[in-house]
């Protein structure tokens, strides 16, 4: 079997969901189950499988810890510092969708829970969750 020279690092996906109610903004989030920040909020998401897309990885993750079931989520960002996550060396591509109202969810797999919050009245939130939802809102603002 070929041995690749070089270190690979992982590649994960995350969800940026936003939606419209009472004339404010929200956004999903899920509160983390294990480590690292376990009890904290964070967008959901997690690593892609061998045998998907990073698309497929993303709607996947989605639908596991939510319940939320889309057909499709825009990529707008790759998250590679290299210190973003203290597992190891890993790579997040953000992908965000606007939904017609706060659908019901449920936090599932490894989300302990999951909740709309509004944009401004956010907890703190895991890894580099806020520069992602920065750079969503910039996204959804363009569009």
């Amino acid at each position: 079997m070929y041995q690749y020279e070089y270190p690979r690092p992982s590649v994960t996906a995350d969800c940026v969901v936003f939606s419209r109610q009472d004339n404010r903004l929200y956004v999903l989030l899920i509160c983390r189950q294990n480590e690292p920040y376990k009890g904290h909020w964070a967008f959901p998401g997690g690593f892609m499988e061998m045998d998907e897309t990073i698309e497929q990885c993303a709607l996947r993750e989605l639908r596991e810890e939510t319940g939320l079931c889309l057909s499709s989520a825009r990529q707008f960002y790759t998250f590679s510092a290299v210190d973003r996550d203290p597992r190891g060396r890993t790579l997040s591509v953000g992908h965000w969708a606007v939904v017609d109202s706060c659908l019901p969810i449920k936090g599932g797999d490894d989300a302990a829970e999951a909740r709309w919050f509004p944009v401004d009245a956010l907890p703190p939130l895991a890894f580099d969750h806020q520069e992602m939802l920065q750079r969503a809102l910039n996204q959804l603002e363009n569009c």
